[in-house]
């Protein structure tokens, strides 16, 4: 063959050959990820060898939580002082993602890193990035509650089953719990009484509704009756997010299955938008990026129920320690904790938040063996309470919450600031209904399904303000543009340990028939020139 139709012919191969793996690289880093493997725990701590960790974690400016970390890793490098640790503090977990992200690419990720399951899902997706715990948990000498542990590490068993069970994905444990919360409703219980409406132990949704909407009667000056004002928002969810996952999750309506196939646009989801649509078009209910924060409007007398992190009960109510609004503005009134609506009272059900701590993989077993080690500090109970005291978190181990210490911490409600009454609330409410939280499925693309759930409130909230018709083509075209923002039509679903490939890019169906047209044409011409070069010899 002519060498200078070989070299197209070899160049044209290559070409097709790259742009098929571009389109399916994702993919093949899936189906590797399947057989990622683990460090081997080494026998012996290695006390000689020098060990620098880098460890990053989230702060909301608290310098309290920020202590929390800063004495933690005093106290394990006092224990273990041939280890240093450095610590990353981030703003937000979306920051902590991407730049996790970046950095597995450049194998320079952190060694311990405290973040959420979804994120953890995407990570995994690398070959042998992050640490399967299953055998490190349960090892006899560094395990949790080992005997090499050199401080008192709780036992697998102690920790909150509800909340080490959210740290399987893929059938092993990929992270430890490190706080939990949940989801209240912080309520304005003089208003609803002088609404003339009691409260019952657990409201439902049609309940909140309509006190919302009764709350919207005005006085001839324009002013709302309930207030004296000209603003009133009856009822702001902070989490939209949360709001359609867990409505959908109460009515036991499809939202994704485990392997990542999409559910969300159906029926129900249309049910509960047209129901959003109607309180968000009289303007009683609204949303943490229409109005902001929900805990503003409560305490300024502006707001009857508001939905937010027991994570952020410091926020919360007239007397709350970190008001974010000028304190002429607080109007005082009597707060109630409660449960978020349920459409079966009689079967709650609140998503469970929280981040969790994931270890990645090194080439180092002991600077693996010392990132786990410091993983269990963090759940110690001095490590625990601490940061749990911060805000409405609750430990994660039963070991922690049993504690006299803890238990002394709860009883003195309501003494001081750092025993803020709403505080202790918000946390005793998710310790009582622990075994009633659930979490969504965890797969890589499940956070973008998270955004899209929000989005969709979101959306249709912003159009009801618009006055926009709401009908069947609206919702059609909602469920497709919320599709393609999200690319949702791009998530793998995982069948097994197979990956199901999406279809094939046109150019790869053109280069796919191109390619085979060119060497049966260089077949040819190499056959004929063939055939010359007998007839002249």
């Amino acid at each position: 063959m002519n060498k200078h139709l070989k070299s197209i012919a070899i160049g044209l191969v290559l070409i097709f050959v790259l742009l098929f793996l571009s389109g399916c690289h994702g993919r093949l880093e899936s189906r590797e990820a399947e057989g990622a493997g683990s460090t081997a725990i080494p026998e012996t701590f290695d006390d000689s060898k020098p060990i620098e960790l880098v460890f990053w974690a989230k702060n909301d400016t608290n310098k309290v939580q920020t202590a929390v970390y800063t004495k933690a890793i005093e106290d394990f490098e006092q224990m273990y002082p041939n280890v240093k640790i450095n610590l990353r503090l981030y703003a937000d977990y979306s920051r902590i993602f991407a730049d996790v992200i970046t950095n597995i690419a450049t194998k320079t990720t952190p060694n311990i890193c405290i973040t959420y399951p979804d994120h953890i899902a995407t990570y995994k997706t690398g070959q042998d990035v992050v640490l399967p715990l299953d055998d490190w948990m349960k090892d006899s000498r560094f395990g949790l509650g080992g005997s090499e542990v050199r401080f008192d590490s709780p036992k697998q068993e102690e920790v909150v089953p509800e909340f080490l069970n959210e740290c399987i994905l893929d059938g092993r444990y990929y992270a430890v719990p490190y706080m939990r919360s949940t989801e209240a409703l912080y309520v304005n219980q003089d208003m609803v009484e002088q609404l003339g409406y009691e409260l019952p132990e657990i409201v439902t949704w049609d309940f909140v509704w309509e006190v919302s909407e009764k709350a919207m009667e005005k006085n001839e000056d324009g002013t709302f009756r309930i207030n004296g004002q000209k603003v009133m928002i009856p009822f702001i969810y902070k989490s939209t997010d949360n709001m359609m996952i867990t409505m959908l999750k109460q009515l036991d309506a499809p939202y994704s299955t485990e392997d990542g196939e999409v559910l969300i646009f159906n029926d129900t989801t249309k049910g509960l938008l047209e129901e959003v649509y109607k309180h968000a078009k009289s303007r009683a209910f609204s949303t943490f990026a229409i109005s902001s924060y929900p805990g503003n409007f409560l305490n300024a007398g502006q707001c009857i129920f508001a939905i937010d992190s027991t994570a952020g009960a410091t926020w919360m109510g007239s007397e709350a320690p970190m008001l974010d609004i000028h304190e002429e503005q607080v109007v005082p009134f009597k707060i109630k904790v409660m449960p978020i609506p349920q459409f079966k009272p009689e079967e709650p059900k609140m998503i469970s938040q929280g981040p969790d701590i994931c270890i990645f993989n090194k080439e180092d077993p002991q600077e693996v063996l010392a990132s786990w080690l410091f993983t269990q500090y963090l759940l110690s109970n001095k490590v625990q309470l601490g940061y749990a005291e911060t805000e409405g978190y609750v430990p994660v181990t039963l070991k922690a919450q049993e504690s006299a210490e803890y238990q002394d911490y709860v009883s003195r409600i309501g003494e001081d600031d750092d025993h803020y009454s709403v505080k202790i609330q918000a946390s005793e409410l998710l310790r009582k209904y622990t075994s009633d939280t659930f979490v969504t499925p965890v797969f890589n693309g499940s956070t973008s399904l998270r955004s899209a759930a929000g989005q969709l409130i979101e959306s249709t909230s912003k159009s009801a303000r618009r006055k926009e018709k709401m009908n069947d083509a609206y919702i059609e075209k909602l469920y497709s543009d919320v599709t393609s923002l999200f690319q949702l039509d791009q998530i793998e679903v995982k069948a097994g340990k197979r990956v199901t490939f999406g279809e094939l890019p046109a150019e790869a169906k053109t280069l796919l028939i191109v390619i085979p047209c060119i060497w049966i044409l260089i077949g040819l011409y190499a056959l004929v020139t063939k055939r010359k070069g007998r007839k002249k010899t």
